[in-house]
């Protein structure tokens, strides 16, 4: 049973609500140690100092802050302490806001935030918040970390995201290669066909569908090493070809989407999965012709007998 991860209330204006915060995610990632190969034990990393190499006691280490190469200010708990946000153990709410206001760039971790007791007020606000169509924004503070919050209300229930401050946010003028692609110049018939792609690959939502593969392949190498089993023999896929002509891919890839989808009326991960070795085999054949009547030799005019 899921056990929550901090408590409180929500507050807006003079109504307290108090909830629970469960982690919306449970993350499945695998975690590998690090052994000794001739014992098997488990190796065991030590704080160590940079310049002789020799362990440092934990007495002797203190925190500092680099503010050029190799020059620190060295910081004291007791200095940090009185800056340490306090914990309220409220959500306070500042404004409510339009979802789709929100980038989703600005998101981090899920939460599921429910009723302590009193169901009611709760059940209130989510209800507003949804007939509304608006988001609340606040504040809170957990572990000594204040986070920027925002809470929607899904089917009744608050779901809350933890998110990044502005200036976490990495500039997309900032990012090389985006500064040219106001520049590129997109033909109607690139456009259509482009269009046409996303339709034939549109599909709703399914969650369910998409699986991390290679954690279940692991988990099924590390069950079948376990059982003393041989290992299964793991089929690669070559390479995407390089296929220059971009009209040529887009027409392979929404015609292989459309014949993939008609063999999976639901579409799918099936369809999809099954249009796109077909659409680049059909694509580099057509760039290929393409290429070779490009530099086939034109046919020599024949000369006219004079009268």
């Amino acid at each position: 049973m899921p056990r929550p991860v901090w408590s409180g209330t929500i507050s807006f204006g003079l109504v307290a609500i108090p909830v629970k915060l469960y982690s919306a995610i449970n993350s499945k990632s695998i975690a590998f140690n690090q052994l000794d190969d001739r014992t098997m034990e488990r190796i065991r990393l030590k704080k160590v100092s940079g310049a002789t190499g020799e362990e440092v006691p934990p007495e002797h280490i203190i925190k500092g802050y680099e503010i050029s190469d190799g020059n620190y200010v060295v910081v004291d708990m007791d200095e940090l302490e009185p800056l340490l946000p306090v914990p309220t153990k409220t959500i306070d709410l500042e404004e409510f806001v339009d979802l789709d206001e929100i980038d989703p760039v600005f998101y981090n971790s899920s939460y599921v935030l429910a009723p302590d007791k009193l169901s009611k007020p709760y059940a209130l606000l989510a209800r507003a918040m949804e007939d509304g169509g608006k988001v609340a924004i606040g504040r809170f503070v957990m572990r000594t970390k204040q986070y920027l919050a925002a809470i929607r209300s899904v089917e009744g229930r608050l779901m809350m995201s933890t998110m990044v401050f502005a200036d976490e946010v990495v500039p997309a003028e900032t990012i090389p290669g985006l500064e040219d692609i106001e520049d590129e110049v997109l033909t109607e018939r690139e456009m259509t066909m482009a269009i046409s792609l996303v339709e034939s690959m549109s599909a709703a939502f399914e969650p369910e569908k998409y699986h991390d593969t290679y954690r279940e392949e692991v988990l099924n190498l590390i069950d079948r090493k376990a059982q003393g089993l041989g290992l299964e023999p793991v089929e690669t896929t070559a390479p995407a070809a390089n296929v220059v002509d971009l009209m040529a891919a887009l027409e392979a890839s929404v015609n292989a989407a459309k014949a993939a989808r008609g063999r999976h009326p639901a579409g799918g991960a099936e369809a999809l999965s099954e249009a796109r070795p077909r659409a680049r085999a059909a694509a580099k054949a057509k760039a290929a012709t393409a290429d070779d009547e490009a530099e086939a030799p034109a046919p020599k005019k024949r000369a006219r007998k004079s009268a």
